[in-house]
């Protein structure tokens, strides 16, 4: 799938603002937060590898830890649309696609395979993507043709 330099990259963002950051706050300690964050850097490295290269089981239960861990909340887990577009939400719909949807609306649909939403209502009318019966696209559907294409190389 590529390197993942951009995935362990974020992953270690979203760490350090939504888990070490506020214990650092809460301790008023940061070298005990710093023991942690060090820890963590070693484990993203075999996450990102986990989730990008790893059995389709081992990627499974790497993402929904931590999706579970990283965007808790009592309502379903509905990202903005560009959350798809970024290392982490590439990774997780091309190895699941959405992890609670069975379908997503054409915008995010768009962010999930690099295109506009018109790009994704122009394959729709052209019958190269399903629409799905509440209006949006199936997940399955877009995630098996992002897995057509090869993914995107960052830029170095």
């Amino acid at each position: 799938m590529g390197g993942n330099g951009g995935l362990r990259e974020q992953l270690l963002r979203l760490l350090d603002v939504r888990l070490l950051d506020p214990l650092e706050i809460l301790l008023e300690d940061d070298r005990s937060v710093g023991e942690v964050r060090e820890r963590l850097r070693l484990r993203v490295a075999d996450w990102a590898d986990t989730i990008e290269n790893g059995s389709e089981s081992a990627a499974v239960r790497t993402i929904v830890r931590l999706i579970a861990t990283l965007y808790p909340d009592d309502h379903a887990f509905a990202p903005p649309v560009d959350w798809w577009r970024a290392p982490l939400g590439q990774a997780v719909v091309r190895r699941i696609g959405h992890p609670y949807a069975e379908s997503v609306s054409l915008a995010t649909a768009g962010a999930m395979l690099g295109i506009s939403r018109q790009g994704v209502h122009d394959l729709v009318r052209r019958g190269r993507l399903p629409r799905h019966a509440d209006g949006g696209v199936p997940v399955v559907a877009v995630r098996e043709r992002l897995l057509r294409t090869p993914p995107t190389e960052e830029p170095k």
